[in-house]
């Protein structure tokens, strides 16, 4: 009988060990300190939403240069329809940043 109450604790005691190493990998400890603080959660999310606003800045303006470059490249293949509206394309687009500089 003892036996298989030394086997129950160790079994009790794996079941303990891995649910506290999940619960530590939850940071649930981080967590509530965050709930108890509310002004440290409003700055980490004021800090993180202007480093997303950033990075989608940065992306946007990436992949707006790529898009036109690839237009400015097919407006001088001079192809009959798609080089005009192309063309038209890039033409607004540079006056409109001709304006906004202004």
């Amino acid at each position: 009988m003892d036996g298989t109450l030394e086997e129950k604790m160790g079994t009790v005691y794996k079941v303990t060990l891995h649910w506290s190493h999940e619960l530590e990998k939850s940071r649930i400890l981080e967590y509530t300190q965050l709930m108890v603080r509310p002004w440290k959660l409003i700055w980490l999310n004021l800090i993180f939403g202007a480093s997303r606003g950033v990075g989608i800045a940065i992306g946007f303006t990436f992949f707006a240069a790529t898009i036109i470059y690839f237009l400015q490249v097919l407006g001088a293949l001079n192809l009959p329809i798609v080089g005009d509206y192309i063309a038209d394309i890039v033409r607004i687009v540079q006056r409109q940043l001709e304006l906004n500089t202004r």
